[in-house]
């Protein structure tokens, strides 16, 4: 049944206007043209981390996602190629203290990450989304990874030392020393197709919080008021730093060698070689505890990898500053095109913390927004096209349309 009604034009929209219109708000909320006005309170388009009341990113939040997740921004059009439409951020975990590390393990379809000051490793399990204490004590590990073999690496402050985790249950110290002296509180480890594993070691266990301070007189306990054995097992020796901050390569048999040394990265952190391994990153940041070295400025370097294992021709990779706040990087991961994911932290910079994406030119294409400061991320899921981020005290993840490259 049908019926005229005499209306204003001026008053009439037409379904295509409306279209159209939600479809230039989409549009716009992608490339990110919808910051300003958010701030200011009002929305093209669903809650923001900078909406006042911020998202709900949990299972029982309200939809968010329209076609393109706000949160999703396409500072270039080149990265609409990498971003998935029709998903959205979700955190799949809470609860945490600080974490760190995560890392996906292919054959056994779970994700497994640090939680370094509750010294535990947790894991979630891709078939029923649950998540369970995995290891624990841990050691107060902070990078993970799988190499090609499938066999867990992990970086542990407390003992100072790069393991390996067998699979038939034995665990192995890759390494603990360099000439004699031992290693600062390895952060992040990266296997290579040739068997080596190439890790940094930057000063950051030294902290209360996160490991174990050096014994009186070192130099994150300079005054002795810190007392290290408190909290650990009868018959603990607390250590000192000893070296300064380099990256190294494990060689199949065994030998240590320094790859990058402190003046030319200091305090390193996360690292990560191209999809065809003729370049390593590696991220510099701040200062660690009882730090007197030159500290890092919170950017990238690149190297290329030479045929000897050697590294040259490095180059500052990116300053990391985004409309003039820096987006301190810290793990980083490379996809199947070379592009370069990084974690950001941007401390009280609302908006800023997640994950910046970098072209391999340097050129900043894309940005994910996290209500939380972000620490390390990485590919995974039964196609390794889903980006796990462990933020502060959450895990979050999101479909992307690439793939992570290398294990891990």
């Amino acid at each position: 049944m049908t019926r005229d009604v005499q209306r204003d034009p001026q008053s009439l929209i037409s379904r295509r206007t409306i279209v159209q219109g939600l479809a230039m708000a989409a549009g716009a909320t992608v490339v990110g043209s919808s910051d300003a006005l958010a701030q200011q309170g009002g929305q093209l388009g669903p809650p923001t981390t900078i909406t006042t009341p911020p998202r709900d990113f949990g299972p029982n939040g309200a939809p968010t996602t329209y076609f393109w997740d706000p949160d999703i921004i396409a500072v270039d059009p080149s990265f609409n190629d990498f971003a998935q439409p029709n998903t959205s951020i979700k955190r799949l975990y809470t609860g945490l203290l600080w974490a760190e590390g995560p890392a996906w393990s292919a054959q056994g379809r779970y994700l497994v990450w640090s939680d370094i000051p509750n010294n535990r490793q947790m894991r979630w399990t891709e078939d029923d989304g649950r998540v369970s204490v995995f290891r624990m004590p841990s050691n107060n590990s902070n990078g993970n990874s799988f190499d090609f073999q499938g066999r867990q690496l992990s970086c542990e402050h407390l003992t100072r030392r790069v393991v390996r985790y067998e699979h038939d249950g034995t665990s192995s110290v890759l390494a603990d020393n360099y000439n004699g002296k031992k290693l600062n509180s390895p952060n992040d480890v990266a296997a290579h197709p040739d068997g080596s594993y190439w890790f940094t070691d930057p000063p950051y266990g030294g902290q209360l919080y996160e490991g174990e301070p050096d014994g009186p007189g070192g130099p994150s306990n300079a005054g002795g008021k810190l007392n290290p054995r408190i909290g650990q097992p009868a018959g603990f020796v607390p250590g000192k730093r000893e070296l300064p901050t380099n990256c190294y390569r494990i060689d199949p048999s065994g030998r240590l060698d320094i790859v990058v040394t402190e003046e030319q990265v200091p305090d390193p952190n996360g690292l990560t070689f191209s999809p065809d391994y003729k370049k390593l990153y590696v991220v510099s940041t701040g200062k660690g505890p009882g730090d007197t070295g030159p500290g890092g400025k919170g950017d990238v370097h690149v190297f290329d990898v030479g045929a000897d294992n050697k590294l040259s021709n490095q180059k500052l990779f990116s300053d990391f500053i985004i409309d003039g706040v820096n987006c301190g990087p810290d793990g980083v991961r490379c996809d199947v095109n070379g592009n370069v994911w990084a974690s950001s932290n941007a401390g009280r910079h609302v908006g800023y913390n997640g994950v910046t994406v970098w072209n391999p030119a340097g050129k900043l294409i894309g940005r994910i927004r996290l209500p939380e400061v972000c620490g390390n991320i990485c590919f995974g899921g039964p196609k390794r096209n889903r980006l796990f981020m462990a933020a502060s005290q959450s895990l979050y993840a999101v479909y992307t349309a690439t793939q992570g490259a290398g294990p891990g």
